[in-house]
């Protein structure tokens, strides 16, 4: 499943959206490291999915986000990830005992 409108409508993806959701306390992680208490709404891949398809379920690499924090994980104009994506990206790398892709050392 390559295409998004097919991944992200599919019963699997709701299904482990929710878990993430639910294990994040419907709370925005990103706000919550700086005490705000911000409603998530999306689930963010940190890897990104199309580059690791092999981490696409993997719950440590999903995270809750409110609108505005994940929007800025990505570039607007070509979806890939910005500066504080590729921050993240490494952060979680780091924590989970990942390799960091040459890409984003």
């Amino acid at each position: 499943m390559t295409d998004n409108s097919t991944f992200y409508t599919s019963q699997k993806w709701r299904h482990k959206r929710e878990v993430i959701l639910r294990r994040d306390g419907y709370q925005c992680q990103l706000s919550k490291r700086f005490g705000k208490n911000v409603p998530a709404q999306n689930v963010h891949h940190i890897f990104p999915r199309e580059e690791f398809p092999e981490y696409t379920w993997e719950s440590w690499n999903l995270i809750s986000l409110c609108h505005d924090k994940h929007m800025a994980m990505h570039i607007a104009t070509t979806g890939e990830l910005s500066d504080e994506g590729i921050d993240l990206l490494r952060r979680t790398a780091r924590k989970f005992g990942k390799p960091i892709p040459l890409r984003y050392q």
